[in-house]
């Protein structure tokens, strides 16, 4: 008797959740899932809002003339913004000169200099970001765990200052300007199914 409940569950549960869910429009179901569904942020904690703001401002620094108090005071101070990683000499050749037959004189003047002056040079890698999850969809489908759908966006900065005796040698700026990543979970068992669970993880 309990196998067939259990039968019935399983095909009759998922066409009632489906009717339930085709009641609701579009508009008010995304409505309803920005309201009833869990967000989440994670923030790099930084002088700037955007990458834009922290590109924009680590290149106003000019190899050779911008001093370490200078870059300070454009928002990158080694000493006071969270998130920085000081790359020590030997780390800074790895990662500027990572092919051994490169010519030195065929390197960027401030990382061949930066390589001549061997310890009294230092990196400083600041990474700047923000990313936010929104779950969206439908919420029916959500909560019973046979559909889940998360809305990730944000950005994320990265920029090296190599730095010799107080003065700016070299900067390079990376990331990622917009993130928009929708990520889509079906799980056919729904609250049977352990959360976060795909179907295609039970057929391996």
């Amino acid at each position: 008797m309990s196998s067939i409940v259990c039968r019935c569950c399983q095909f009759f549960l998922p066409a009632l959740l489906g009717l339930l869910a085709g009641c609701a429009s579009v508009s008010s179901q995304n409505q309803l899932s920005d309201v009833l569904l869990p967000s989440s942020s994670s923030v790099s904690k930084s002088p700037f809002d955007s990458y834009e703001a922290a590109r924009d401002a680590l290149e106003k620094t000019v190899p050779y003339q911008t001093t370490l108090a200078e870059l300070k005071e454009l928002g990158f101070d080694p000493d006071a913004t969270a998130n920085v990683t000081v790359i020590p000499y030997p780390e800074v050749v790895s990662r500027l000169a990572p092919y051994s037959g490169v010519a030195l004189d065929a390197l960027d003047p401030g990382v061949r200099d930066c390589i001549l002056a061997q310890t009294r040079c230092v990196a400083y890698v600041f990474r700047f970001g923000r990313n936010d999850r929104q779950r969206n969809g439908n919420v029916v489908l959500d909560f019973f765990n046979f559909q889940r759908q998360v809305h990730m966006t944000g950005w994320q900065f990265e920029g090296m200052v190599v730095v010799r005796s107080g003065v700016v040698l070299f900067r390079n700026v990376a990331g990622e300007p917009r993130l928009d990543t929708q990520e889509k979970t079906t799980n056919p068992l729904g609250p049977l199914q352990r959360s976060g669970e795909s179907s295609d993880l039970l057929l391996r």
